[in-house]
């Protein structure tokens, strides 16, 4: 199927392809930098736009792999590349480029496109894709669902770099199956002000237990949003840091019965209780059995308490009533029974 390589002039290639790509800079420049020292080593592909069997002099081809290469080539200011000129169909070819991928890692989300190339653009079933390019069936139908719900707009961010990959399959696209009109002004606003990857996926977990006013101004303020969540984590790593470890315990036994009484809350909508909810009956009796003999035993036995210190380990702060849980437990695990209060 392949021929020697030759030197193209670049303008005789037609970068059909360009959209199934990602542009990454950085990589061009390594690739540039590798080219000025050592010239160009791996040949770009291309093939005609009819199979043919010899090359004419001033003939247009199709590059099917080497975009990278060709952007390298231009920031060096070269007017040629090495191309293997291929003689088959085009499908042919980027099922060929697919299948030699381990020589050339794609992105799973270029890997999706030149899949919607091969089955919307050239017509092929997925059947077919997944049996010339050595992939199942599931492969190629996984991969296509990556980019299914994307709007033009996500996929077009991604393939430029303004939008990560993880955030466009992992919020964005799911977001524009529920409201595609959130999922639209959730890029605007993340193309104006961007997010890491933790701040977004807080943001999304967020959005998803949020109820239809709180899901508005999030998606009005996402950023705004993210800067409260990590001033709050900040305030309570401040906390945890002054109470010490004593402070740490007590949050922690006061969580336990805010999960308690969530616990309890629930039930009811249970019965009949299933046999491994039962089961854990024991264990968890025997545990909580053990924490609070273990809590009397150090109380009893503690000579190096002091006599004249307050209860309160936390001293004489303002402290909420023991029955009731802090407002930032409530928060995160939801109030408590009304028969716990």
């Amino acid at each position: 199927m392949q021929t020697p390589w030759l030197d193209l002039d670049l303008h005789r290639l037609e970068l059909r392809f360009a959209a199934a790509r990602l542009v990454e800079p950085r990589a061009v420049e390594r690739i540039a930098r590798s080219i000025e020292v050592g010239g160009q080593i791996v040949p770009c592909i291309a093939v005609a736009e009819a199979p043919v069997t010899a090359w004419q002099g001033s003939e247009r081809l199709v590059l099917v792999d080497g975009y990278r290469r060709v952007a390298a080539l231009r920031r060096l200011g070269r007017d040629t590349a090495r191309v293997e000129c291929w003689s088959c169909a085009l499908s042919e070819a980027l099922l060929g480029v697919l299948a030699r991928a381990q020589h050339r890692p794609f992105a799973a989300i270029e890997e999706a496109l030149q899949l919607r190339e091969l089955t919307q653009g050239l017509g092929l079933s997925q059947h077919e894709v997944a049996r010339r390019c050595g992939r199942d069936v599931s492969w190629v139908s996984r991969r296509l669902q990556l980019i299914s719900a994307l709007p033009d707009a996500a996929l077009e961010a991604v393939r430029t770099g303004r939008l990560s990959s993880w955030a466009a399959g992992r919020v964005i696209a799911p977001l524009a199956r529920a409201n595609a009109e959130h999922a639209k002004r959730l890029l605007q606003a993340l193309e104006e002000t961007p997010l890491s990857t933790r701040g977004l996926r807080g943001w999304f977990e967020h959005y998803q237990s949020a109820g239809h006013t709180m899901r508005q101004r999030l998606i009005d303020h996402p950023r705004l949003f993210v800067e409260a969540q990590q001033e709050r984590a900040e305030q309570e790593r401040g906390e945890l840091l002054r109470e010490g470890p004593e402070g740490e315990c007590e949050a922690d036994l006061r969580r336990l019965n805010v999960i308690i009484a969530r616990l309890r809350k629930r039930l009811p909508g249970l019965r009949p209780l299933s046999d491994t909810v039962v089961s854990a009956v024991p264990r968890l009796k025997a545990s909580l059995d053990a924490i609070c003999n273990d809590i009397e035993r150090y109380a009893q036995h503690d000579s190096d308490r002091d006599p004249h210190q307050r209860t309160n380990p936390a001293g004489a702060r303002p402290q909420p009533a023991r029955d009731q849980p802090t407002a930032a437990a409530v928060a995160q695990y939801g109030a408590p029974h009304p028969a716990q209060a």
